[in-house]
């Protein structure tokens, strides 16, 4: 994991350009617009007919490690270094309040959609991306005692979980977005690891066919809520409603007593959260 800080200045004079290039943008795009009955932006977009293949074109970025001693040129007055490596498909970070950063280590669960030809064409360019791998189903604890940029300690922190991914805590009280539950722990200060097997809070929606399965979370101002993210199922709904049920949304979880709804919905795979 790298991490570097960034800072865009922006003077008058480039402003101006920018404004000016964007007026005549505009400018041409309307004169565009008023000769080509193709346009596929504004208020009434005529989009072209979808291209039919019998092999559909699929370009996936390939997963590349930086090279020794390599890393990312800094800005100016700001400094890059390795903070942490040796980690399993790590997806998500969470800053603990006494510094130490907690690191979700984990993968898709195994599903029936992984399974027949069209699973293993998936699962062809996964592994050209890099996220073919096994989950390690386990939150991994970093520590930088001496805050020199580089950790001292490094050991799991909670294991045997569900394809873990989204991490809050309260006071005392951490909760753990699995893929099918948001699980709650206790924690105290300094622990570097927590052996209990914690209590389920809520189910989520997850099942034998579990495409977005990455669920994050965050919690209300007062403390008494958490945000759930759910992702869709599908792109087109392909998969059928039945399987969208509670998806492309984000769920409100009343802590008190573990009831959810729907806060928000419409939305493919909304992972951010603030």
């Amino acid at each position: 994991m790298r991490s570097c800080t960034k800072h865009i200045y922006l003077g008058r004079k480039v402003l101006l350009g920018v404004a000016l290039s964007l007026a005549a943008m505009n400018v041409l795009a309307q004169s565009n617009a008023s000769s080509s009955s193709a346009v596929g932006y504004g208020i009434n977009p005529q989009l072209p007919a979808p291209e039919k293949k019998l092999i559909p074109t699929v370009n996936v970025a390939p997963a590349k490690g930086w090279p020794e001693h390599a890393q990312p040129t800094p800005v100016a007055g700001t400094q890059v270094n390795l903070y942490a490596e040796g980690l399993e498909h790590p997806r998500w970070l969470y800053l603990l309040p006494n510094g130490d950063v907690l690191v979700a280590e984990t993968n898709a669960p195994r599903s029936k959609s992984n399974k027949g030809f069209s699973g293993w064409v998936r699962g062809l360019f996964m592994k050209q991306a890099g996220a073919a791998v096994e989950s390690a189903n386990r939150i991994t604890l970093l520590r930088d005692a001496d805050k020199d940029g580089v950790i001292d300690f490094h050991a799991p922190f909670l294991e045997g979980l569900n394809s873990p991914f989204g991490m809050v805590l309260l006071g005392t009280d951490l909760y753990i977005a699995n893929t099918d539950a948001i699980v709650h722990f206790t924690y105290n200060p300094g622990d570097t690891k927590i052996n209990s097997p914690g209590t389920r809070l809520v189910d989520l929606p997850a099942g034998s066919i579990n495409y977005h399965w990455t669920k994050n979370i965050i919690a209300s101002a007062d403390g008494s809520k958490l945000y759930v993210t759910v992702g869709s199922n599908s792109n087109i709904g392909e998969t059928g409603m039945a399987a969208e049920e509670e998806r492309a949304a984000i769920l409100e979880v009343d802590i008190s007593t573990g009831k959810r709804s729907i806060y928000a919905f419409g939305l493919r795979n909304p992972n951010g959260l603030a």
